[in-house]
């Protein structure tokens, strides 16, 4: 993580969770596993910003179904500092649920475990998109994986990108300047978006993938937008002519101003994620401490609204979720109900 990462897990851990939550109520965290160290009365949980409007509805829920119980504190950190904040320890100064747009990664786990925080349950909570979209108002285009990866990579050939309009990667393409907000190196969706689409595009290209294929140029050609997509959606209305990349919830609940670019001529909507054949399909998580589960007041419950909510139909669907396989989502509950724990030999 960057220095500037380091500086925001520091920040949000000294802000989340305050020394005066560490000594309320003895009866909110009560688990040993806790250390003993007091408790707070709040659900707490961190990451994706892609997620972060998914497990916020389910607190709205569950506020008002648990009309006595303290609201959950949900921040959206992305998905490397959520998990950074997450893994750092058990007890009632760490969240209870990381939200993640990718897979936990191997050496993730290892400083979960490193920090006893290592007895994890993983659930698959639906389907999602990293989307490339634009305003209504600028330029329509599609793309390809090795266009894109010809328009954003540092160093495509081996040699410093020098384009810097649509149309000098190709001809075809409209002749507007190159301009592309995205997340940080921090997120899930930045991460995704190099393994889904970079990547494949540096193999149609350039016919190899290594890992330089995921270096994005830093010359203001891909424009770092922070964590939120939010912000990214804004600041399409001000720039008509730029893209942005972002998970495909927000491009659903901006239709009316937002329009999605197609990849390989997929447009990214719902039927194509759900089958897998846009290139950006990708799945979500949660990852939840089995050390809190029965020692955070309404953890039980508020997780089991979440299962409850990310069928079809539900709430969550409402909001731009794709729903997962009805097979994966009756592990997702079997893995809550049971508290079946993550393997790690299954991460990279």
């Amino acid at each position: 993580m960057s220095q500037r990462g380091d500086d925001m897990a520091r920040r949000l851990l000294q802000t989340l969770f305050p020394l005066g939550a560490l000594v309320a109520s003895v009866t909110a965290c009560h688990d040993q596993a806790l250390g003993g160290m007091g408790g707070r009365d709040s659900i707490a949980a961190v990451g994706s910003s892609t997620v972060y409007p998914f497990t916020t509805t389910v607190a709205e829920l569950y506020v008002a179904t648990h009309p006595h119980a303290a609201a959950p504190v949900i921040e959206e950190t992305g998905t490397g500092a959520g998990l950074r904040l997450f893994c750092a320890g058990i007890g009632s100064a760490f969240p209870d649920i990381a939200d993640a747009s990718r897979r936990m990664r191997a050496d993730e786990y290892r400083a979960c475990a490193r920090n006893g925080a290592g007895a994890l349950v993983e659930v698959q909570l639906g389907l999602d998109g990293i989307a490339i979209g634009r305003s209504r108002a600028g330029p329509a285009i599609a793309l390809t994986p090795a266009q894109i990866y010809r328009a954003l990579a540092a160093a495509p050939g081996g040699r410093p990108n020098t384009a810097r309009r649509w149309s000098d990667v190709d001809p075809a393409l409209p002749d507007s300047p190159i301009t592309v907000y995205g997340p940080p190196a921090t997120s899930g969706t930045r991460d995704a978006f190099g393994q889904l689409i970079l990547l494949p595009g540096c193999r149609a290209a350039e016919r190899r993938a290594t890992p330089a294929c995921l270096r994005i140029r830093e010359d203001g050609a891909y424009v770092d937008a922070g964590e939120s997509d939010n912000a990214i959606v804004q600041k399409l209305s001000a720039n008509p002519a730029a893209l942005g990349v972002f998970g495909f919830s927000y491009l659903a609940e901006n239709a009316d101003s937002l329009a999605g670019v197609p990849i390989n001529g997929i447009a990214p909507d719902r039927p194509s994620i759900a089958t897998g054949r846009y290139p950006g399909a990708r799945p979500l998580f949660l990852y939840v401490k089995k050390a809190h589960l029965d020692a955070v007041p309404g953890l039980h419950a508020f997780l089991d609204l979440y299962a409850r909510s990310w069928g079809k139909g539900g709430p969550l669907a409402r909001h731009g979720l794709i729903p997962a396989p009805a097979a994966v989502q009756a592990r997702g509950v079997a893995a809550l109900r049971g508290e079946t724990l993550l393997n790690p030999a299954e991460l990279s």
